[in-house]
């Protein structure tokens, strides 16, 4: 069995060695391609892979064509929207996650874009403090709770709501439970969003749901950045000069949001939320275990096709 790690991004070399040890006890070549800057050199590269471990790499139904004895791919991360998963189904290809390994990773992300907008960007000027603000986490789950966690170091007031977790999962954690999303929008000061993208979700943070939110709020987008409307968000900034975004996924429009708020608008240059060594190679070596597992046993816990 080949196992292939394909990564325009690469992981660190400690999260290769750690992928390397699971592959081979178990009995299976790994092969690499990183860095790689056609998408040419991954359908060469994935034509006799029975696995693929990827991390923001686009799995198509062209690379799934190519890959003809290819059984599983694992996405070493939460989000998955970078696979096309009725393709992968059709050809009868597993599809997994490794949820919560970078979850701690892009929650102290969160905090600290935040603390960057509250403090004016560093420029110098008196900014406000996070403690006794209300933050808002716009869904509850492994990034979501930590990020709850974190903020009640800080003395915040935490709110959140997840129209698919319970209000008492959400509660028991010492959060209090939101009932809509437009009830949380108008509660808090500070919204930190982590829903994925999909259908329902994509331009759902609209003008409608960012208008009533307190003056001076803040919206931190670690999720995906298909899940904003940036038109309706330049013309709330362009209505409220109170209103600040930070992002870790650049927006399409970014050149414009620069342009337009220069001193209320950051976005890092690509996605950081999980770029931490620690993050790195727990997600690296939880795609090789579930590898080993699938392949050796059928174990498909993470399954998400």
């Amino acid at each position: 069995m080949k196992v292939l790690i394909a990564t325009d991004k690469p992981f660190a070399k400690v999260a290769v060695d750690g992928i390397r040890k699971e592959i081979e006890a178990a009995g299976y070549e790994l092969a690499l391609l990183e860095k790689y800057t056609e998408k040419a050199q991954l359908l060469d590269a994935v034509k006799d892979a029975n696995a693929i471990i990827i991390r923001s790499d686009i799995i198509d139904a062209e690379v799934l064509d190519a890959a003809k004895e290819l059984k599983i791919v694992v996405r070493a991360g939460a989000g998955y929207d970078n696979v096309d998963l009725n393709a992968a189904t059709a050809h009868n290809v597993c599809v997994m996650n490794t949820p919560g390994q970078n979850a701690n990773a892009v929650a102290e992300l969160a905090l600290g874009l935040m603390v960057y907008a509250v403090r004016n960007f560093y420029n110098g000027t008196s900014g406000t403090e996070l403690m006794g603000k209300k933050l808002g986490i716009h869904a509850y789950g492994n990034v979501g709770r930590n990020v709850a966690r974190i903020a009640k170091g800080f003395g915040m007031e935490v709110y959140a709501y997840d129209a698919f977790c319970p209000k008492e999962v959400i509660e028991k954690d010492g959060v209090k439970a939101l009932s809509s999303a437009e009830e949380l929008y108008k509660t808090c000061n500070v919204i930190s969003l982590h829903i994925p993208a999909t259908a329902e979700t994509k331009n759902s943070i609209n003008y409608a749901l960012l208008k009533d939110t307190p003056k001076g709020a803040v919206l931190v987008n670690t999720a995906r950045k298909e899940v904003i409307n940036e038109d309706e968000l330049i013309k709330l900034m362009d209505e409220r000069a109170d209103f600040k975004y930070v992002s870790d996924i650049m927006p399409a429009a970014h050149a414009k949001f620069e342009e337009l708020f220069a001193e209320r608008y950051f976005s890092t240059p690509k996605k950081m939320g999980a770029q931490t060594a620690e993050a790195n190679i727990n997600a690296g070596i939880a795609a090789a275990k579930q590898i080993v597992g699938y392949l050796k046993d059928g174990i498909d816990k993470f399954k998400v096709n």
